[in-house]
């Protein structure tokens, strides 16, 4: 369950992880849209996806939409770079209130996100970036430039296949 860019943000994203692809030898990232996760990937029988998606859509017209800003880019070192989210009090907020849905309404539970701080977050260079790649690869974008907005619209589920995250379905929020 996340929240995807619009056309435009998402296709310059997608550049900046086909350039880690080509020049850090990381494509991990994509395979998935970019996406700002809000609930971590769980396991759902396929049978069951559309009581899934109905579940979302309730939650999502309940919900406003959120104002969105993506500022530079971050890591989790020694593997992962990503573009930064501002933690906004909306973005916080519609994150734990769609964890505490799923639980209580789904039976959806991720211990691990419940041990840690929320780090919204845009992937670009996924865990299969060596570290010494990581290390290079850190220097060049630590202090490099970026910034867009947007509002969030919709809430979006992703679902697997097997060998990507594809988008599913979108929910669309209140405006």
């Amino acid at each position: 369950m996340a929240l995807v860019p619009p056309l435009d943000i998402e296709q310059q994203i997608t550049e900046i992880q086909l350039y880690f692809a080509e020049c850090y030898n990381s494509s991990r990232a994509l395979h998935s849209p970019p996406h700002i996760t809000l609930q971590p990937p769980f396991e759902w029988p396929a049978a069951d996806v559309p009581k899934l998606e109905e579940s979302l859509k309730v939650f999502a017209a309940k919900r406003l939409s959120i104002p969105i800003t993506l500022s530079g880019f971050a890591a989790f070192d020694p593997r992962v770079i990503y573009v930064d989210v501002v933690k906004s009090p909306a973005l916080l907020e519609m994150q734990q209130d769609l964890m505490s849905y799923a639980e209580t309404n789904l039976g959806i539970v991720d211990r691990l996100s419940q041990t840690r701080p929320f780090v919204p977050h845009m992937t670009v260079a996924f865990r299969d970036l060596t570290q010494e790649n990581f290390q290079t690869a850190w220097l060049e974008f630590k202090d490099r430039s970026l910034h867009f907005q947007f509002t969030a619209s919709t809430l979006t589920l992703l679902l697997h296949d097997g060998s990507r995250w594809n988008i599913s379905k979108h929910f669309p929020l209140l405006t």
